[in-house]
C-alpha cells in the first residue's frame, strides 16, 4: 500500500546511505518533511560542546516534500513475464491466512479478482461477484483455479487433518478475459489497499509454452525471485520484505533445523506493514574528509520552527590509538521506532519519535506485526528518529541507547582519553584482523545484539593478549544476522522476554540459516564472555554499588584508587543510579568463569525490578532473592589482558559532567590506563 508520510509528530525525518561510512566516502542524505528544509550542515555528537563540521554538503534539486512509504509485501507475475510464456490455463496457490480485517485481495489479476473479507473469499470478474465462500485462518490451503474459454473451475484443498474439506466451485466465465494483466498476490496490483496478511508456499502456472513454478528458498531473497521448476528463468517479483524461513504445510515436525529439511521451510509470511528501504531521492550530498576522525556526527537540517539530527557514524579504518569504542549498532537498529502502545507499555514521558512510528506504523524488532507475528528483521535504510542525543525512553523517562553512550564518549574526551570508533557492524564484516594493533575494546551501555562472528572475534582478540572493558549491562545477549542493509533476529521461546517470542520450530535466521535466539544457546554468550547476564530489569530508581570484600585484594584494588566511599553510584542519568534498567548477574552452573571476581555489589532493587525469567535456581526463592542484585566483575585472563563488567545500562550515565569527578568516574579511568599498560602473555605458556 502506498502512503504519504505522516508528519505530525515530526516535521522532518531521513536517514544517510550509508549509514556507518568511512573517512573519504561519500554520503547522500535522504528527507521527507512537510515544510521547507534549509541548507544541511554537520555536527559532531560524541565531543563535549557538540560543534559544526565544515565538510562539503551539497544540495541536490531534490524537493523533500512529503515523500511516501510502501507498506505491505506482496508478490507479483509481470505482464511482460506472462506475455513470454503465453496464455496461462491454470494457477496453483498455497496459502496460509493469518489476521486480517477489512477488504484485502489474495489474487489481483486484471477483471478477475479473489478477494478476503473477513474469513470469506469472493471470486469477482468483471466487477461482479460469482462465488463466495467461507475460509479458515491459520490453515494451509492449495488454491487451484483452471481457466478456459468457456468456464473457471476453482477448488480449494484445506490441509486440515481434522477437517481435509475441498471447498469448490465451476463458473460458466470465460478465464480468457484475464489475459494482459500483472497477477498480483497479496495485494491490488496498484498498491490502494492494505496488503494480505498471509504465509505463502508454492506457485505454479500452466500456460502455452508449458508449465512453470516458484518454490521460495529458506534464506532470504529479494527482488526476482527466478522460476525453480518448469520453464527456466521465470521470474516472480518479491515487494518488500516479507519473512523467509518459515514453516510450510510440508511441515511435519521431525526436524527444526531448514538446512536439513528445506522442503519443510520453504514458504514466506507478509504482513501488512512489512517495510523494505525506504527508497527516497537524495536531498543532499555529503563528502567526508579522507582525514575525517572517526565519531558520531549528525546532518543537521534546519526548518522554520526548528532542525532535527540524522545521526550516521565514522569508523576508523586502522587504529590511531590503542582503545577502541565499539559502538553497539545492532542494538539501536533493534529498538529503532519501537511503537510502544500504551495499552500494552504505560508511559511515564512523552517522545515525539515514539509518535512518529506509531503515526507511520513503523516496527522495531521488539514489535508485533498488524497480525501478531513479531518482527523479525529491519533495515538501517528509513528514519530513525529515536536515535539523537536528547532521546528520552517512554517506559522509564530516562536517556537510553545513543544519548548514554555519548555521556561516556565524551567524559573520555574531557579527561584526554584517545580512542579509536568503530560500529559492531564493522567488526561483523572486517573481523578480529579490524581489532588488531589495539590494546582494548570498550562498550557502550547496552550492547545487547551480538551475531555470533563478533563473539567469535572479541574471543580471538582476548585470548590474544587484547582487554574488554563492557561498560554496560544486558549485552552480548542476543543472535543477530546481517546482510548489507539488512539486520536479523529470531527470538527464542525457550527464554522468555518482555515482547514476543517465535516459535522454537522458527528460530534460525532467514539470512544466514544459522540458528538464532540467544547466544548461550549456541554455547557461548554473556556468561562465559564477561562473566554475567541480566539478572533484574525495572523502570524505577536505580540503585548504587557497594564494594565487596574481595575487591580490597591486590590484584584488584588498584581499579578503586582514589576513590572516596565503599558506596558509589548514588545518582546518573538513567533512573539516578548506577545501577540501573538492567543490570547483570554472575551464576557459575550458566558459564561464569570461576576466576570471575565479583568486585562491587548492588542490591535492594525493589520488587518492581522483574527477574530474569530463563534463570533457574536449585535452591528455589532463598537463591532467587539472594540474586536480585547487579555483581560489577574482573577477570585477569591467561593472555595479559583483563575483562571487566560494569553489569548496569545505568553505568556510563553515571559518569560525571562538566569538568567534575566523581567516584563512577574514577574507577573507569582506573581502569581504562590499567588496560594501556596490561602486558600481553603467551597463553600457551605456563
Amino acid at each position: 500500500m502506498l502512503k504519504a508520510l505522516d508528519h505530525r509528530a515530526l516535521p522532518v525525518a531521513g536517514f544517510t546511505t550509508p549509514w556507518i561510512a568511512s573517512p573519504g566516502v561519500e554520503l547522500t542524505v535522504h528527507v521527507s518533511a512537510d515544510r521547507v528544509i534549509g541548507q544541511p550542515k554537520i555536527v559532531r555528537l560524541d565531543t563535549p560542546g557538540t560543534f559544526m563540521v565544515d565538510w562539503p554538503v551539497q544540495s541536490t534539486e531534490v524537493d523533500a516534500t512529503l515523500n511516501r512509504l510502501s507498506t505491505g509485501s506482496w508478490l507479483r507475475i509481470a505482464q511482460d513475464t506472462l506475455a513470454a510464456i503465453g496464455q496461462p490455463h491454470a494457477l496453483t496457490l498455497e496459502f496460509l491466512l493469518t489476521r486480517n480485517t477489512g477488504v484485502r485481495r489474495l489474487l489481483d489479476w486484471g477483471v478477475l479478482v479473489l478477494e478476503i473479507t473477513d474469513q470469506t473469499l469472493a471470486l469477482w470478474v468483471e466487477g461482479k461477484c460469482l462465488m463466495a465462500a467461507a475460509v479458515p485462518s491459520g490453515v494451509w490451503m492449495t488454491l487451484r483455479l483452471d481457466l478456459t474459454a468457456a468456464e473457471i473451475l476453482l477448488a480449494i484443498d484445506v490441509h486440515d487433518s481434522m477437517d481435509g474439506r475441498r471447498i469448490e466451485h465451476r463458473i460458466a466465465e470465460s478465464g480468457a478475459k484475464a489475459r494482459g494483466a500483472d497477477i498480483a498476490f497479496g495485494s491490488d496490483v496498484n498498491q490502494t489497499l492494505p496488503t494480505l496478511n498471509a504465509r505463502y508456499g508454492r506457485i505454479g502456472l500452466v500456460a502455452d509454452a508449458g508449465a512453470v513454478g516458484w518454490a521460495f528458498p529458506t534464506t532470504l531473497t529479494l527482488g526476482r525471485l527466478p522460476s525453480t521448476s518448469g520453464l527456466p528463468g521465470i521470474p516472480l517479483e518479491i515487494v518488500n520484505l516479507p519473512t523467509f524461513c518459515v514453516r510450510s504445510c510440508r511441515w511435519d515436525g521431525s526436524s527444526f533445523d531448514p538446512r536439513h529439511v528445506p522442503t519443510q521451510y520453504d514458504a514466506i509470511h507478509c504482513h501488512d506493514d512489512d517495510m523494505h528501504h525506504f527508497d527516497w531521492p537524495a536531498t543532499a550530498r555529503v563528502a567526508i574528509p579522507s582525514d575525517a576522525p572517526s565519531g558520531i556526527y549528525a546532518c543537521e537540517i534546519p526548518f522554520d520552527g526548528g532542525r532535527e539530527r540524522i545521526v550516521f557514524f565514522v569508523s576508523a579504518i586502522k587504529p590511531q590509538s590503542p582503545l577502541l569504542f565499539i559502538v553497539p549498532t545492532a542494538t539501536y537498529l533493534a529498538y529503532a521506532n519501537e511503537a510502544l502502545p500504551e495499552h500494552l507499555y504505560p508511559w511515564v514521558a512523552e517522545d515525539k519519535a515514539h509518535r512518529f512510528a506509531q503515526q507511520n506504523g513503523l516496527r522495531s524488532l521488539y514489535d508485533y506485526h498488524n497480525d501478531l507475528s513479531g518482527v523479525s528483521i529491519t533495515t538501517n535504510l528509513k528514519p530513525m528518529p529515536t536515535l539523537r542525543e536528547d532521546y528520552i525512553y517512554p517506559l522509564c523517562g530516562s536517556p537510553h541507547n545513543l544519548p548514554v553512550d555519548l555521556h561516556l564518549l565524551r567524559f573520555l574526551h574531557r579527561n584526554g582519553i584517545a580512542f579509536d570508533l568503530m560500529t559492531d557492524h564493522d567488526l561483523h564484516a572486517r573481523g578480529v584482523t579490524a581489532l588488531a594493533g589495539y590494546r582494548g575494546v570498550l562498550t557502550g551501555s547496552h550492547p545487547e545484539y551480538v551475531s555470533l562472528e563478533m563473539d567469535q572475534h572479541l574471543r580471538t582478540f582476548l585470548a590474544a593478549g587484547g582487554s574488554l572493558a563492557y561498560l554496560g549491562g544486558n549485552g552480548f545477549a542476543g543472535t543477530v544476522a546481517f546482510q548489507d542493509d539488512l539486520m536479523e533476529l529470531r527470538r527464542s521461546p525457550l527464554e522468555p522476554s518482555r515482547t514476543w517470542d517465535g516459535p522454537v520450530s522458527e528460530q534460525h535466521l532467514a539470512l544466514t540459516n544459522q540458528p538464532g535466539g540467544y547466544l548461550r544457546d549456541h554455547g557461548k554468550g554473556e556468561f562465559s564472555l564477561i562473566g554475567g547476564a541480566i539478572s533484574l530489569m525495572g523502570f524505577d530508581a536505580g540503585r548504587p554499588f557497594k564494594r565487596t570484600q574481595e575487591s580490597y585484594a591486590h590484584s584488584v584494588a588498584w581499579l578503586f584508587d582514589g576513590v572516596q566511599s565503599d558506596v558509589f553510584g548514588t545518582d546518573g542519568i538513567v533512573l539516578n543510579g548506577a545501577a540501573s534498567y538492567e543490570v547483570d548477574a554472575t551464576n557459575v552452573r550458566m558459564g561464569t568463569s570461576p576466576d570471575t571476581v565479583v568486585i562491587a555489589r548492588a542490591d535492594g532493587f525493589p520488587d518492581s525490578f522483574c527477574h530474569d525469567a530463563s534463570r533457574w535456581y536449585p535452591d528455589g526463592e532463598v537463591e532467587k532473592r539472594r540474586h536480585r542484585c547487579a555483581e560489577m566483575t574482573l577477570r585477569h585472563l591467561p593472555s595479559g589482558g583483563v575483562i571487566f563488567s560494569a553489569s548496569s545500562v545505568g553505568w556510563c550515565g553515571a559518569l560525571p559532567e562538566d569538568d567534575t569527578m566523581n567516584d563512577v568516574g574514577r574507577i573507569t579511568l582506573n581502569l581504562i590506563n590499567r588496560i594501556l599498560t596490561c602486558q600481553k602473555q603467551d597463553p600457551h605458556q605456563p
